[in-house]
Protein backbone atom coordinates (compact mmCIF):
# COMPACT_ATOMS: atom_id res chain seq x y z
CA UNK A 1 0.00 0.00 0.00
CA UNK A 2 1.46 3.23 -1.03
CA UNK A 3 1.48 5.44 2.11
CA UNK A 4 2.41 9.46 2.03
CA UNK A 5 5.67 8.75 3.84
CA UNK A 6 6.36 7.00 0.58
CA UNK A 7 5.62 9.82 -1.28
CA UNK A 8 7.76 12.48 0.87
CA UNK A 9 11.09 10.15 0.20
CA UNK A 10 10.37 10.21 -3.46
CA UNK A 11 10.41 13.88 -3.79
CA UNK A 12 13.36 14.29 -1.16
CA UNK A 13 15.37 11.97 -3.40
CA UNK A 14 14.53 13.70 -6.38
CA UNK A 15 15.92 17.06 -4.83
CA UNK A 16 18.62 15.12 -4.09
CA UNK A 17 19.05 13.61 -7.53
CA UNK A 18 18.97 17.19 -8.98
CA UNK A 19 21.64 18.51 -6.15
CA UNK A 20 23.97 15.56 -7.57
CA UNK A 21 23.23 16.37 -11.54
CA UNK A 22 23.97 20.36 -10.49
CA UNK A 23 27.29 19.33 -8.71
CA UNK A 24 28.72 18.05 -12.20
CA UNK A 25 27.28 21.23 -14.21
CA UNK A 26 24.41 19.43 -16.41
CA UNK A 27 21.92 20.86 -18.32
CA UNK A 28 18.28 21.56 -19.07
CA UNK A 29 17.33 19.44 -16.42
CA UNK A 30 13.68 18.50 -16.28
CA UNK A 31 11.73 16.95 -13.54
CA UNK A 32 8.71 15.21 -14.43
CA UNK A 33 6.34 14.85 -11.89
CA UNK A 34 4.24 11.12 -12.45
CA UNK A 35 2.37 10.58 -9.54
CA UNK A 36 -0.83 11.85 -10.94
CA UNK A 37 -0.65 9.65 -14.23
CA UNK A 38 -2.06 6.05 -13.64
CA UNK A 39 -0.02 3.00 -14.66
CA UNK A 40 3.48 5.33 -14.48
CA UNK A 41 6.57 3.16 -13.42
CA UNK A 42 7.24 5.67 -11.18
CA UNK A 43 7.06 8.81 -8.89
CA UNK A 44 9.42 11.13 -11.08
CA UNK A 45 11.68 11.23 -14.25
CA UNK A 46 14.47 13.77 -13.60
CA UNK A 47 16.19 14.46 -16.96
CA UNK A 48 19.49 16.42 -17.92
CA UNK A 49 22.26 16.45 -20.79
CA UNK A 50 26.31 16.37 -20.65
CA UNK A 51 28.31 18.24 -23.39
CA UNK A 52 30.36 15.14 -23.55
CA UNK A 53 30.29 11.35 -22.94
CA UNK A 54 33.24 11.95 -20.56
CA UNK A 55 30.48 14.45 -18.41
CA UNK A 56 27.54 12.20 -19.04
CA UNK A 57 29.65 9.24 -16.90
CA UNK A 58 31.03 12.36 -14.24
CA UNK A 59 26.98 12.84 -13.79
CA UNK A 60 25.86 10.04 -13.13
CA UNK A 61 28.60 9.28 -10.99
CA UNK A 62 27.92 12.67 -9.11
CA UNK A 63 24.57 11.81 -8.70
CA UNK A 64 25.54 8.42 -7.54
CA UNK A 65 27.81 9.84 -4.84
CA UNK A 66 25.42 12.92 -3.89
CA UNK A 67 22.43 10.13 -2.93
CA UNK A 68 24.61 7.74 -0.94
CA UNK A 69 25.90 10.55 1.11
CA UNK A 70 23.10 12.31 1.44
CA UNK A 71 20.19 9.65 1.89
CA UNK A 72 22.25 7.06 2.10
CA UNK A 73 20.21 5.53 -1.04
CA UNK A 74 21.97 3.96 -4.05
CA UNK A 75 20.66 3.26 -7.35
CA UNK A 76 18.69 -0.08 -7.57
CA UNK A 77 19.96 -0.78 -10.90
CA UNK A 78 22.08 1.00 -13.79
CA UNK A 79 21.91 1.02 -17.69
CA UNK A 80 23.82 2.66 -20.30
CA UNK A 81 27.32 2.65 -18.75
CA UNK A 82 28.91 0.94 -21.80
CA UNK A 83 28.28 3.86 -24.11
CA UNK A 84 27.65 6.95 -22.08
CA UNK A 85 25.21 8.49 -24.65
CA UNK A 86 22.11 7.51 -22.01
CA UNK A 87 22.50 6.60 -18.56
CA UNK A 88 19.76 5.58 -16.72
CA UNK A 89 19.55 5.59 -12.33
CA UNK A 90 16.65 3.26 -11.38
CA UNK A 91 16.22 4.14 -7.91
CA UNK A 92 12.45 2.41 -8.24
CA UNK A 93 10.29 5.62 -7.26
CA UNK A 94 12.59 8.23 -8.87
CA UNK A 95 14.91 7.05 -12.35
CA UNK A 96 16.98 9.64 -12.98
CA UNK A 97 18.00 9.92 -17.22
CA UNK A 98 21.81 11.12 -18.33
CA UNK A 99 21.70 12.34 -21.74
CA UNK A 100 24.19 13.10 -24.08
CA UNK A 101 23.37 16.13 -25.49
CA UNK A 102 22.60 15.06 -29.11
CA UNK A 103 20.80 11.95 -28.69
CA UNK A 104 18.06 13.46 -25.96
CA UNK A 105 16.22 14.99 -28.57
CA UNK A 106 15.98 11.31 -30.23
CA UNK A 107 14.21 10.08 -27.03
CA UNK A 108 12.38 12.98 -26.05
CA UNK A 109 10.96 11.91 -22.97
CA UNK A 110 9.73 15.00 -22.23
CA UNK A 111 7.18 14.78 -24.94
CA UNK A 112 6.55 11.26 -24.64
CA UNK A 113 5.27 12.02 -20.93
CA UNK A 114 3.60 15.11 -21.16
CA UNK A 115 0.88 14.34 -19.12
CA UNK A 116 3.39 15.15 -16.56
CA UNK A 117 4.22 18.13 -14.11
CA UNK A 118 6.83 19.12 -15.55
CA UNK A 119 9.47 21.33 -13.58
CA UNK A 120 12.24 23.21 -15.68
CA UNK A 121 15.15 23.81 -13.81
CA UNK A 122 17.63 26.65 -14.67
CA UNK A 123 21.10 26.12 -15.78
CA UNK A 124 23.92 27.35 -14.10
CA UNK A 125 26.41 29.49 -16.19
Amino acid sequence: MYKLEDEVNSQVLCDAIVEGMQENKAQDIVVLDLREISNAVCDFFVICSGESSTQVDGISNSISRFTRKELQEKPWHIEGKTNSEWILLDYINVVAHVFYKDARPFYDLEDLWSDAKRTDIPNFN
